[in-house]
Order: structure tokens, then C-alpha cells, then sequence
């Protein structure tokens, strides 16, 4: 329902008495998700970029009397962070300000404009994951998108940061945290990366929550231990995203440097003013900001059927 001016005749009831109450604008708000899936930084130009500089590789045998080997560096893909604007307002006629009856009819239209503010923040927080397994929304500077297995090394050969799908289990979870903690280089030397976080739907709040929070296997007839929970290998715990739009797709954030980003050049910022001529009242929130990913390594999925 984009454009156009709300008139006395937007709806007309508030011209007259007797309203027991006005409903369907505002509701209560689920508490701001998007920070769980990315690090949250504020920017202070048009664009940020993230540029990759290869690491050495092992050390070589040195014969006795022979020279020392020497390794180069090489820069790698430049990552891009292009702040987008976006902006939402309202414009009502100065009659309908005049013979509005309720106050609380005009004093909603801010919090309902915050509303929609915030729920496209959360939006656009989740659409890079939602678009994980196409690249259609968002890709690495080395073209793949967020889940790929064939992310690209700049000295050669690919990895993969995508889990063989497969429903979310006690087995697929471990399975998932064997393959972070053999994360490797560009050069191929092993890195110290470990899980942090998982992220589920709203589908499988409940499942997670068995799975990680059992003191015994949920798997197991037999008593056995529950070995995600007894080592914590999941130390942030479960953080649900009422945003995802796959039922049953996963993600496991790790520690990895240079991960997932949000930069906000331009926080929200809500203005009023007044048409001079026509002496409508216009209000309108802007803010401008980007979201995306640097290293592949700083988040995992599984793209469950």
C-alpha cells in the first residue's frame, strides 16, 4: 500500500465518537535478532572494504650448506561493503489532523513506522542467509555464495564451508563441528577455529534445544552421554532467527577473524516537517547501511531438506 496521502476519508471513524479501540498497527516487537548473526560496526564512508593478503606456506628442509627458501605474499579478493539507504514515512492532510478525534490514532503512526523499521532492518539482516545456498542476495568477493563447497583459495585449489545435508541431529551437529575444527588456510596449514553459535528457525527451536541441552545422547537409548552438551562445543548456545524463511536450513558461526559484518553509515534517523503550501504533515525515517560476510571460514550451513 506504497504512495498516497491519509485523508479524513482513510478512515473515516475517527470522525466520529464512541471508538472503543483503534487495533491492528502495533504489536509487540521480538526482541532485535540480527545482532546474533553478524559484528556490528559503524562506518564513516560510502563503502568498506576487506582485503585478503595470503599467508606463508610450511617450512621447507634446509641442506646443509644450502640456501634458505623464501615465501612471497600475494593480495587476494577485496571484499566490498556498499551502504544501501533506505527510507519509510507518511504524509497526512491538515484536516485530517484537525478533526481526528483520537489522539492515540495520530500517536501510533511514529511507533508504527518504527515497527516497519525495525522489521526491515531484521529483513535485510536475514536475507544474506536466506539467500545462502544461491548467491542471488549476496556472494564473497570470491564469487560463491554464503554456504559453498567450493570456495576459492587464492593460491590455489578450493573448501568448503557447506555440511553435507542432512536434518538437524546430534550426529550432524557433531559431524558439522569436525569439519569447523579442520578449517585450513589459504596455504593449507590448519587454523584454530571453533563453533560458537547455531542458528535455527523457528522449526527448530525445539529440536536444538533437545539436542544441545540433553544431559544424556537424544539419540541414544542407551543412556549415553551427551557429549555436545558435556564439552560445550556449542559455547554461545542457540539463537532462533524468526527470519529465516527455510523450515529447516542451519548455521554455525565460528570464531573465525574478519567474519560476518553489519556496518551502519546511517543509523536510523526520524524527521518531521510540514508542506508550506498544502500544510500537510510528513514524517520519515532514513538509514543506510550494508551487511555481508569477509572470510567464508567465520560461518557454516546446511541446507536440510
Amino acid at each position: 500500500m506504497a504512495g498516497g496521502t491519509i485523508t479524513t476519508g482513510s478512515h473515516p471513524k475517527a470522525l466520529w465518537p464512541g471508538i472503543h479501540a483503534w487495533w491492528g498497527q502495533i504489536y509487540n516487537e521480538h526482541k532485535m535478532e540480527h545482532p546474533d548473526l553478524y559484528e556490528i560496526e559503524d562506518s564513516s564512508q560510502a563503502y568498506e572494504e576487506d582485503v585478503q593478503v595470503t599467508p606463508f606456506g610450511l617450512a621447507p628442509v634446509k641442506p646443509e650448506g644450502g640456501s634458505i627458501t623464501y615465501d612471497t605474499e600475494t593480495q587476494g579478493p577485496v571484499q566490498r561493503y556498499t551502504h544501501i539507504a533506505y527510507a519509510l514515512g507518511y504524509k497526512v492532510t491538515f484536516e485530517e489532523l484537525r478533526d481526528n478525534l483520537y489522539e492515540v490514532v495520530s500517536m501510533r503512526r511514529a511507533k508504527a513506522n518504527a515497527f516497519s523499521i525495525y522489521q526491515t532492518v531484521e529483513n535485510i539482516g536475514a536475507a544474506v542467509y536466506n539467500d545462502a545456498f544461491t548467491g542471488a542476495v549476496f556472494t564473497f568477493a570470491d564469487g560463491q555464495p554464503l554456504a559453498s563447497a567450493s570456495h576459492v583459495n587464492t593460491t590455489g585449489g578450493t573448501y568448503s564451508n557447506l555440511f553435507s545435508a542432512a536434518d538437524l541431529s546430534e550426529a550432524s551437529i557433531e559431524d558439522a563441528c569436525v569439519q569447523i575444527m579442520g578449517a585450513q588456510n589459504d596455504r593449507g596449514l590448519l587454523v584454530n577455529i571453533m563453533p560458537m553459535s547455531l542458528h535455527v528457525p523457528r522449526q527448530e527451536w525445539f529440536n536444538a534445544n533437545r539436542i544441545l541441552k540433553s544431559v544424556l545422547s537424544p539419540d541414544n537409548a542407551g543412556n549415553a552421554l551427551n557429549v555436545l552438551k558435556a564439552t560445550n562445543s556449542i559455547p554461545k548456545g542457540i539463537k532462533l532467527n524468526h527470519y529465516f524463511t527455510s523450515a529447516h536450513a542451519w548455521f554455525i558461526r565460528t570464531d573465525c577473524p574478519n567474519g560476518m559484518h553489519m556496518f551502519w553509515r546511517d543509523r536510523p534517523i526520524f524527521d518531521q516537517d510540514n508542506d508550506f503550501d498544502s500544510k500537510n504533515a510528513k514524517a520519515a525515517t532514513y538509514f543506510r547501511m550494508s551487511v555481508g560476510g569477509t572470510d567464508p571460514r567465520s560461518i557454516y550451513a546446511n541446507n536440510a531438506p
